[in-house]
């Protein structure tokens, strides 16, 4: 997955939205994420934050469930002309909904969720303080490449398994610890460490977790 203008259409939005990020390196990186419809205010701030001048890469990354054909069209002219170092990436769930003038500009990639059976490093379903601590003990000191991997591996677990209610600051945080672990130069089992307690934070009770089903 690369940092250039595209269109990706995921089954997982946020998913999406952090392995974006991890590929992140020296580009200034710019996200609208609106949870179902991207409005045509947002379209205009894509279009401000394109035309601020920039020496780095400008890539901003626009994300939603819906973009309307008001919308899309309204994207048209800077995403076929876009101002110098600026990328443009549309994020969202159905390619059906993209017009093919956009398709015409940009390639359409979908991003699939891995199906393979890997390991699970932790079992995110009964996560609690005990596994966490036994999970760091037995990954001390080990790469930031490897912490990496697993990383994104525990959180798409736990995206997948719907006991977390992660909000907009979790998100965050588990963005910019893969971006820390893709640059290297901190300790990774404290990065494992932060993420881990905060997804703690954000388990359901258990009586929440058997209304759902």
């Amino acid at each position: 997955m690369q940092l250039i203008s595209q269109v990706i259409i995921t089954e997982n939005i946020d998913e999406t939205l952090l392995a974006l990020e991890a590929q992140k390196k020296d580009e200034i990186i710019h996200k609208i994420v609106k949870e179902d419809n991207f409005a045509i205010e947002d379209a205009k701030l894509a279009i401000e934050k394109a035309y601020i001048a920039n020496i780095q890469t400008t890539v901003i990354i626009m994300a939603s469930k819906s973009f309307s054909n008001i919308v899309q069209n309204k994207l048209l002219k800077v995403i076929e002309e876009p101002p110098k170092n600026s990328e443009f990436i549309i994020v969202t769930n159905q390619k059906s909904s993209i017009l093919p003038t956009i398709k015409s500009r940009i390639p359409v990639n979908t991003h699939k969720t891995a199906t393979k059976e890997s390991q699970r490093y932790i079992d995110v379903d009964t996560l609690s303080l005990g596994s966490v601590y036994e999970f760091l003990k037995a990954n001390q000191r080990i790469k930031a490449s490897e912490a990496k991997e697993m990383l994104q591996s525990i959180l798409n677990d736990a995206f997948k398994s719907g006991y977390y209610d992660f909000d907009h600051g979790s998100l965050k945080l588990f963005e910019e610890a893969v971006t820390v672990l893709g640059f290297g130069g901190v300790r990774s089992e404290f990065v494992l460490h932060t993420v881990l307690l905060k997804m703690l934070a954000k388990k359901r009770r258990q009586k929440d977790m058997g209304q759902r089903v």
